[in-house]
């Protein structure tokens, strides 16, 4: 057996420096439980004040007044004192985040990291210093890539609160002042204009023409116009017109509201402690490491125990001996560079991912793509451009449809899907100049890029113009406005006076269809004008509202050339209809290719939206998803018990006019079902959901900072498709992943089974020493292992259903092909080393044979390890991977160092080898690589699963 001479620690100190790190990792894993568990705490106990029974939006302006006791000329500054005593500041408070040292114990909580500290302090037992300080060295650099890639987990609610404005108008005393945003109270009066962020949740009191930009809190794509009527108790807060929210932006218009919440209170606030709340899965690779390692510890434990009892009791060893042996045995068994390769494996996948515009912000999101079955995207900005465009236009004797999309102004218009000369067409011609001039916005080139500066409906319509070969300049100057009726939502309708250089004078009507066909008389057709025939025009709204699209209606009246000022009586009836016009958000070119290319991988997408039913159906149908003709409303979900509803989010890929609860219970149930959710979205409404899925993806451009900070992955182009070039990824990581595993389990558990077999045999020395073993195991991590981490995609990678995440990481093809590979390395390698023994060598010349014997069979294995299934015997197979052979041949000059330098003769007890000996050990060495490829021939002919050399066989 070993020596006794290389242990001369003693053994009540070696137990005391076993059991020091033990118990300072119990200490700080009970203080890390008690943490989270306080934090918790903390949590319900800020829910339990959270009170939002009062239906602000179902009272009438007065009786909100009333309520909250507010003059009409604001309140008084004694009253803003004790309101701000009992309300506190208008701010979200900022959570207790783990402390650093909370979040760097927390990197050690893996079954893997215990089984190599397990490692370390047995190499420190033994007085390996360099080696436990490499060991140890690993386990400290991955807490810190760690600790770095999760340093911003709770940047999530900060971001929430800087979406507050700092500075708002107010109305007190009578008098009109700017304060600081965390000085309102509730009862406040704040006026409303143009360009101003909401700082806290208001009911709207007065409105002229006010339009608020609420996408990034309902998913609206449109600014939603504000009026001060009622709504119903059970209004959605999408449809709450009386409303307006902290975080909302007001695009148009002016008004007056009164403050109803503030802080934690607000709408945004609610959003905060729902982030706060969510606690993120583990992903399906730490959930299966953790078991497996769990397994591996336990079996590892297990036969050291064994062999001390036998070595003791059968072969009669003492029992000093036979703990070194174990020992030796443990030293072998273990992994020591896995939890490192696996770091490393996924670095490097989120460095691939970059290169693709998905930035990862979590390591361990890198394999968990691979895993997802289920992607729920918000329309809005993702699945969508976020740019209104007019797709139709419908006369009186014809359906035109518009190409180009968006604010670009590249395109045109068909007929029947032919080019069609609007030059040719005076009545055309006529509805374009008429949206161009009642338009009050403007479109603003920036390069290549386009914008609109005002609303973006309006810029549509400029587009559609342009489209149609006006130029909005020239038609405004050639028809200068003398006077308007801005657009309010009690009338529903925008209109202009215009004069002409030659002395013509018109009014031009846009608005709500219903509102302006009923103040129409006649219509403009190939007779010039007729009477106007209702039924066929509410025909052809109803068809485009069907299709998804927004309707809007265009109608003219001539005026008297020296009329100069606009009245209500003078749009008031008589108009002809021109025509009608309908917009829509449309999709993503690019997003269709990819939900193709995720339906062949077996991933079903999802659209989960705030926009209404028909025009969520719509654009579904654009997209192609599996089940377009059906949508679930947000209305209707919360009618739905959760057992009711997991059986509906299997079939139904629509969901519209939803809430941010509404999207949290949609991932939940989904997950319930065994789905691995990713969810995509870019607003404050999608963070609670981002948080809880397994993967949360944000657009990077159009995302708020709030979507960004509680999302696992960014997209840097804000595209769909980058989600499935993301996948793919993910799906190659995971196979390196599994790949290099089954690379290193057969390398240690051949050397398991040559200690293990000189023990049964009763050999008095070991073949190989635990320093040795410790060589073998880091160099060949470093080398070989790290190779499989650059292995490009498997054939057919997008072409196979996703891994199932239950699926544990020792399959029972795996389990068979480590026994197998550890079996030819055990017996090639005792083979040999009992070969030179009995040519009377030195011991230490043996154990060099042995040690390189070993090494050679990792290199051959490695070529095989490339594919699990597919041959290797090809040029591709061979040469394929340039790293391969780079990591070879570093490898092969670190043995030729351990075998002929003395100081490493020395350290190792290693001997030089004559050229002789080197030929045996690569024939012995390279049989390795041709029987495992007949295995993998064999396995293949009776494998009935597809795809032969992916990771899902076996």
């Amino acid at each position: 057996m070993i020596d006794l001479a290389i242990w001369p620690m003693s053994l009540e100190t070696g137990w005391l420096l076993a059991l020091a790190p033990a118990a300072a990792l119990a200490i700080a894993a009970a203080w890390l439980v008690w943490h989270r568990r306080a934090s918790r705490g903390r949590g319900d106990a800020v829910a339990a004040t959270d009170d939002r029974s009062t239906p602000w939006h179902s009272l009438s302006a007065t009786e909100v007044l009333e309520r909250l006791a507010t003059p009409e000329t604001g309140l008084e500054q004694a009253e803003i004192e004790r309101r701000r005593g009992a309300y506190g500041p208008n701010r979200l408070p900022e959570a207790k985040a783990r402390s650093s040292l909370a979040r760097f114990l927390a990197q050690f909580h893996n079954v893997l990291i215990y089984v190599l500290i397990g490692a370390g302090i047995v190499v420190t037992l033994l007085q390996h210093w360099v080696d436990a300080g490499v060991i140890f060295g690993v386990v400290l650099i991955n807490a810190i890539i760690g600790f770095i890639q999760e340093g911003k987990a709770e940047d999530a609610l900060r971001a929430i609160r800087r979406m507050l404005s700092p500075h708002t108008l107010v109305l007190r005393n009578g008098v009109r002042r700017e304060i600081s945003a965390e000085d309102l109270v509730p009862g406040d009066l704040v006026p409303l204009q143009t360009g101003d962020r909401i700082s806290a949740d208001l009911r709207i009191l007065r409105t002229k023409g006010l339009q608020v930009d609420e996408s990034a809190l309902t998913g609206e794509s449109l600014p939603v116009e504000k009026d001060t009527a009622p709504c119903p108790v059970n209004t959605v807060l999408a449809d709450r017109r009386n409303m307006s929210y902290s975080g909302t932006l007001v695009t148009r218009g002016q008004g007056l509201g009164v403050v109803i919440a503030t802080g934690t209170m607000t709408e945004l606030g609610r959003i905060s402690a729902l982030v706060a709340d969510v606690h993120q899965l583990t992903t399906p690779l730490l959930r299966q490491v953790a078991q497996f390692g769990r397994w591996l510890t336990a079996a590892i434990l297990t036969l050291a125990a064994l062999t001390f009892v036998f070595g003791l009791l059968v072969r009669g060893q003492t029992a000093a001996d036979m703990f070194l042996a174990a020992v030796g045995l443990a030293v072998a068994a273990i992994p020591e560079g896995l939890p490192a390769i696996m770091t490393i494996t996924l670095a490097i996948g989120v460095r691939r991912m970059a290169g693709r515009n998905a930035i990862i912000r979590r390591l361990p999101a890198v394999e968990t793509l691979g895993t997802v079955g289920v992607i729920c995207s918000d329309k809005t900005g993702t699945l969508t451009r976020n740019e209104m465009t007019v797709e139709t236009i419908a006369t009186a004797e014809q359906r035109l449809t518009l190409s180009g999309s968006g604010y670009d102004p590249h395109g045109g218009i068909l007929r029947e899907g032919i080019d069609y000369r609007p030059e040719r067409d005076s009545r055309l011609r006529e509805l374009l100049r008429a949206v161009v001039l009642c338009n009050d916005s403007d479109l603003i080139q920036d390069g290549e890029d386009w914008s609109v500066n005002g609303d973006p409906m309006e810029g549509a319509l400029l587009v559609a113009g342009l489209k149609g070969g006006l130029d909005p300049a020239i038609v405004t100057r050639d028809w200068p406005r003398t006077d308007l009726i801005p657009f309010e939502s009690e009338h529903q309708f925008m209109a202009t006076l215009h004069h002409s250089h030659a002395g013509e004078a018109f009014v031009y009507v846009k608005g709500a269809p219903e509102r302006i066909l009923a103040m129409c008389a006649h219509q403009r057709d190939t007779t010039g004008e007729s009477e106007l025939d209702r039924a066929s025009w509410q025909a052809r709204i109803e068809a485009l509202a069907a299709a998804g699209q927004r309707v809007l209606a265009v109608a003219v009246k001539p005026v008297p050339a020296e009329q100069v000022e606009l009245s209500f009586a003078d749009v008031d009836g008589d108009l002809t209809l021109l025509g009608l016009l309908g917009l829509i958000d449309p999709p993503r070119p690019e997003a269709v290719a990819a939900i193709r290319r995720c339906r062949a991988a077996g991933i079903r997408v999802k659209m989960i939206t705030g926009d209404h039913a028909s025009t969520a159906r719509a654009i579904a149908a654009q997209l192609d998803l599996a089940n377009h003709r059906e949508a679930l409303t947000g209305g209707e979900l919360e009618t739905l018990d959760d057992e009711v509803l997991c059986e509906r989010v299997e079939r139904i890929d629509v969901y519209a006019r939803v809430s941010p609860e509404h999207k949290l219970r949609l991932v939940s149930r989904l997950q319930e079902r065994g789905h691995v959710v990713a969810m995509t979205g870019d607003g404050v409404n999608d963070a609670p959901a981002l948080k809880r899925a397994d993967v949360g993806i944000a657009m990077g451009n159009k995302g708020t900072e709030v979507a960004k900070e509680a999302a696992e992955m960014v997209l840097a182009d804000d595209n769909f498709a980058s989600i499935a070039h993301a996948v793919e990824e993910g799906r190659t990581v995971y196979d390196n992943l599994m790949k290099s595993i089954l690379f290193i389990l057969p390398t240690n558990g051949g050397e398991a089974l040559i200690i293990l077999g000189a023990i049964l045999l009763g050999f008095a020395e070991l073949p190989i020493t635990p320093v040795q073993i410790l060589w073998v195991n880091m160099i060949t991590a470093v080398t070989l292992a790290l190779a499989l981490a650059f292995e490009p995609p498997e054939r057919g990678v997008m072409r196979r259903p996703p891994r199932n995440a239950r699926q544990p990481v020792l399959t029972p093809l795996f389990l068979w092909r480590i026994l197998f590979v550890s079996l030819i390395l055990m017996a090639g390698t005792f083979s040999l080393f009992l070969w030179e023994l009995g040519r009377e060598v030195h011991l230490d010349y043996a154990r060099t044979v042995a040690v390189n014997t070993l090494v050679a069979f990792e290199i051959f294995y490695l070529f095989n390890a490339r594919y699990i299934l597919d041959p290797v015997l090809n040029r591709e197979g061979l040469i394929g991977n340039r790293y391969v052979l780079i990591a070879i041949g570093v490898l092969v000059l670190m043995q030729l160092a351990l075998t002929y330098l003395g100081p490493m003769q020395t350290l190792f007890q290693t001997a030089a080898l004559d050229a002789a000996t080197w030929g045996r050990i690569v024939l012995v060495a390279a049989s390795v690589l041709f029987l495992v490829e007949i295995e993998k021939a064999v396995v293949r002919r009776w494998c009935t699963r597809p795809r032969p050399g992916s990771v899902e066989h076996g």
